[in-house]
């Protein structure tokens, strides 16, 4: 799907402004004069990123991006405003914003900020994607599997998984054999990644 840079701002000058440079660099664009129309349009699976007004009527650009979070959706944010200061942009950083721009900003600098979060958020859907596919090997492994698999990230060896578990030491390494294939883990030290992305 391609990526949409979604503006929010209730300029509807700025807004303009904003669509137009955008567009031009070859980039698709949706406009909401509010928070709130965004909110109602924006759904996870559609990639890109937010150009994102910090003061407007109704959601302040903070209220939009705590409802982002509060709904568990993740698109790289860059707050825009007139009237910004250090105390508010370390606020926004830290709440997850990847820029935080001052009003007015030349069209060459905010489109590299831009083409850099459509990159970021690119990247994250690819981590996304693979942590959900490692997730979904994970749920096809049998109780004992995730088992034996826990031990083995954890360091033991196939005869202390046995003693552990009270089996013996063959059928470990039948269990080891079948995670690492379902897994699709080249090595220990990939499967010891993957446990990180798997429930414990």
């Amino acid at each position: 799907m391609r990526q949409t840079v979604f503006v929010v701002d209730d300029d509807a000058a700025m807004r303009d402004a904003l669509a137009q440079l955008l567009e031009t660099a070859g980039l698709r664009v949706e406009s909401h004069a509010d928070g709130a129309a965004f909110l109602a349009a924006f759904e996870a699976n559609r990639p890109g990123c937010l150009l994102l007004d910090m003061a407007m009527p109704g959601m302040t650009g903070f209220e939009v991006q705590a409802a982002l979070h509060a709904r568990g959706l993740t698109i790289p944010i860059i707050f825009l405003t007139g009237h910004g200061d250090i105390p508010m942009a370390v606020q926004a950083v830290q709440a997850g914003a990847v820029d935080f721009l001052e009003k007015p900003i030349q069209g060459a600098a905010l489109l590299e900020r831009v083409q850099r979060a459509l990159a970021l958020d690119d990247e994250w859907r690819h981590t996304l994607g693979r942590t959900q596919a490692i997730q979904q090997r994970y749920a096809g492994l049998s109780s004992r599997e995730r088992e034996c698999m826990a031990l083995a990230v954890s360091g033991l060896t196939s005869k202390e998984i046995a003693r552990e578990l009270g089996i013996s030491p063959r059928t470990v390494e039948v269990h080891r054999t079948h995670v690492m294939y379902k897994m699709g883990a080249a090595n220990m030290a990939e499967l010891v990644n993957m446990a990180a992305c798997c429930d414990p």
